[in-house]
């Protein structure tokens, strides 16, 4: 009788353990996923062409630390690409935020920053698409991709493009959160 009782007690002690482990293994969906959401380490995390990431002063501060990543600006015909990779876990809803402003001398729009988001099963879009009327200010915009049953590769982008001549407009990006929920 007493092996019994042990044996039961033993089970229902891993069984709460079980069920604990089953607990913390279910909560991955919190978090940022990106370790270099600030360019604070420069372009470390990111696939980037040259002259992206710069470094703020007082007369163009980053939004937050001291770093940001800026394209077009150069009145020259050429395009400039920012993107990251990450792994959204099974169940996990990803959100991506970030801060981005314009300055721009154009009147229209030749210019322009393009905002994509990939994930894995979906067909690709482009869920931002800014001109030389994006506010001076940072201004804050974020988008979703709905949980999937497995895990995904998501990848945001920032694709510029600058045309000669027209006007010159440079665009500014900082703080890209990719956070899990």
């Amino acid at each position: 009788m007493r092996v019994a009782i042990a044996v039961a007690a033993l089970a229902l002690s891993a069984g709460a353990v079980l069920v604990a482990d089953q607990a913390s293994a279910a909560a991955p969906c919190t978090g940022q996923l990106h370790p270099n959401p600030s360019f604070e380490r420069g372009t470390a995390g990111w696939t980037a062409g040259p002259r992206i990431v710069v470094l703020g002063d007082q007369a163009r501060p980053a939004h937050t630390g001291r770093a940001y990543a800026t394209f077009a600006g150069l009145d020259l015909d050429h395009t400039d690409l920012l993107r990251a990779s990450v792994t959204v876990p099974a169940g996990c809803k990803l959100t991506v935020s970030f801060w981005a402003r314009a300055t721009s001398t154009a009147t229209a729009r030749g210019d322009y920053l393009n905002v994509g988001l990939y994930v894995d099963g979906t067909p690709p879009k482009t869920v931002f698409s800014f001109a030389f009327d994006h506010p001076q200010q940072w201004t804050e915009h974020s988008n979703s991709a709905a949980a999937a049953g497995t895990s995904r590769t998501a990848t945001v982008s920032f694709a510029a493009s600058e045309t000669a001549g027209g006007g010159v407009t440079a665009f500014d990006v900082d703080d890209v959160r990719m956070q899990l929920s």
